[in-house]
């Protein structure tokens, strides 16, 4: 009996820590107007909008480069153009690709890397909203001492205060509230051991990171 109450009341303080994690999800947006960044960056996914909506605060001059992370190696810098609205001048002079990552891990590492070779200290993440909590816990993880200024991507489907009661939304609420917790566990392992280089726990980059010319 000991062990089913034990059982229990985790699962119970799991349940709670999914409606708070929803909650979270669906504070980020609609995103405020951020304050000017040094850069500005956005994670791939499974739609063009998170691009785009980097784009659109490049041409608002809030920050002075973009870096989409997380790019199909298969997609030419052209043909990226083409699905993003605006300048032809800002995407040619101010807009930087990266290819190598395939995680949201992949994602903090390749990020924090160009700010470092950028000298950036500030940044405007863009990502999807379920994604972001995960997405800021890497970047905070790989980039500790940089300024990171959220700016979500809204999910129509999960702007619904019942999101648990469709089988897609509570699927994707879920999946990606069990990925955050892993990241916190590895980050508290992390802390605990003292060791300098990070495990190898990988999460998947997107559900569907097709194109993957718009990450995780």
């Amino acid at each position: 009996m000991k062990f089913l109450a034990l059982v229990g009341i985790v699962a119970l303080i799991w349940l709670v820590g999914l409606f708070a994690f929803a909650d979270r999800v669906r504070g980020f947006t609609p995103a405020p107007e951020p304050e000017r960044a040094d850069g500005i960056v956005a994670l791939t996914g499974p739609s063009a909008e998170r691009v785009n909506a980097a784009i659109r605060l490049l041409e608002q001059d809030k920050g002075e480069r973009v870096l989409i992370s997380g790019v199909n190696r298969e997609v030419r810098r052209q043909e990226l153009r083409e699905l993003t609205p605006g300048s032809n001048r800002l995407f040619n002079c101010c807009v930087d690709l990266g290819f190598e990552a395939e995680t949201t891990n992949g994602n903090a590492q390749e990020i924090a890397a160009w700010a470092r070779a950028k000298g950036y200290d500030s940044l405007i993440v863009v990502t999807s909203d379920y994604h972001m909590p995960r997405s800021l816990l890497e970047l905070r993880s790989a980039a500790p001492d940089l300024e990171l200024t959220p700016y979500a991507v809204s999910t129509p489907s999960l702007d619904n205060s019942r999101w648990w009661r469709a089988a897609v939304t509570a699927r994707r609420m879920t999946l990606e509230y069990v990925k955050y917790l892993a990241v916190l566990g590895r980050e508290a392992l992390h802390r605990v051991t003292g060791h300098n280089e990070r495990p190898s726990i990988e999460t998947p980059a997107e559900d569907s990171p097709a194109p993957k010319a718009d990450s995780q």
